[in-house]
């Protein structure tokens, strides 16, 4: 299979190429600049050049592949404040893509995060596949790929946890709050630090895309879930001993002063079950959890 993903030299790609190559499948990657390009290529795909905004770019890399993995997100506009731009970007293409698919049954795998079930007011219990909405931040989106389904495409979704951890990890949750640590000299969590987030390992996450382009089933929702939730004051605590600085509980009128783009993000209790997904594909994460791979000392060399 042909597989052309967007995002391509970007974290999560980094696993998910070597994935599919691994398995048999050629790669097509699109990247953004000569240096994006230099990294695609160095990762064994076939470069195609432009960005989220070329939409003939994508329709045209779409059509002629056999599967889309979606990856790219415009996380330049997220970390100044521009939701709604990033958004909006990542809507468009969306809908270029599956576009391109319509009628041929071949397979695009989107991407969403667990981050949105929380924000949709469902802190109370474990967030599962079948929590869906009408609409929102990234839910349009993912309901346009959902939908495709209609229109004669082998469409699912990924939902990534706010951590997507391991070595791999440069520009990631876990690296900005470890900046943010540095730079506050302490490792602070929200209120009591209790609210929970979920995560999962890089590697573990590239194989559940590979299994979602080969095998999901028609208008799938996946989590990409290995560690349910772990309390942020845990994590708090495993920065603070990995950069030897203590730990402090943060007043939310601080949030944005402590935390600055990931203010938004800290207090919310995002439990998320990935039970059905690893029964659907038979995935199991297999790679270390958060605090381990934190306590590892990979994110501190």
């Amino acid at each position: 299979m042909q597989v052309f993903i967007t995002g391509a030299s970007g974290h999560v790609a980094s696993a998910v190429i070597p994935e599919l190559i691994d398995e048999g499948h050629q790669v097509v990657g699109l990247a953004r600049s000569d240096d994006a390009a230099a990294v695609v290529a160095e990762r064994g795909a076939e470069v195609v050049r432009g960005d989220l905004t070329d939409l003939d770019v994508l329709r045209s890399a779409a059509t002629d592949a056999d599967g889309v993995i979606h990856l790219a997100f415009r996380h330049d506009l997220m970390q100044v404040g521009d939701m709604a731009g990033a958004a909006a970007s990542d809507l468009d293409a969306v809908r270029v893509l599956a576009e391109a698919l319509a009628g041929t049954g071949k397979p695009i795998v989107g991407t969403s995060g667990t981050a949105m079930i929380a924000m949709m007011g469902i802190t109370d219990r474990p967030g599962t596949e079948a929590d869906v909405f009408e609409g929102g931040y990234r839910i349009d989106a993912e309901n346009v790929i959902l939908a495709s389904a209609e229109r004669g495409v082998r469409s699912s979704v990924v939902r990534l946890p706010p951590s997507v951890h391991s070595d791999l990890d440069q520009h990631g949750f876990v690296p900005g709050l470890i900046g943010f640590a540095r730079d506050n000299g302490f490792a602070g969590y929200l209120g009591d630090g209790t609210n929970r987030w979920p995560a999962v390992h890089t590697r573990d996450a590239a194989r559940l895309y590979r299994l979602a382009v080969e095998s999901a089933p028609a208008g799938s929702v996946l989590h990409a879930v290995g560690d349910e939730g772990v309390e942020f004051r845990e994590i708090a605590a495993a920065i603070g001993n990995g950069l030897g600085i203590p730990t402090a509980a943060v007043e939310s009128v601080d949030a944005p002063q402590r935390f600055g783009y990931l203010a938004r993000f800290v207090g919310v209790n995002n439990p998320t079950s990935a039970e059905r997904t690893r029964a659907l594909l038979t995935w199991k994460p297999e790679q270390p959890g958060l605090i381990e791979d934190i306590d590892a000392g990979h994110y501190f060399a």
